[in-house]
């Protein structure tokens, strides 16, 4: 399936958002994510299932001041 990653269109054979992000470099990493625009915590990616086409933004923290 194809989706959005961060604004590029990536191909994946993951089927949750947990794996995506293992599969891309980010577990166990500290980072926010959301799906079509909605956040999801760390505690639902698991449970995020992905279909096609979706848009999924992956933002780490900032630091400085």
């Amino acid at each position: 399936m194809h989706v959005e990653l961060n604004g590029e269109r990536v191909e994946t054979d993951a089927a949750t958002l947990a794996d995506l992000l293992e599969s891309r470099g980010f577990g166990g990493k500290v980072v926010a994510t959301a799906v079509n625009g909605d956040f999801v915590p760390v505690g639902l990616r698991a449970g995020t299932a992905l279909k096609d086409g979706d848009r999924i933004e992956v933002l780490a923290p900032m630091q400085g001041g």
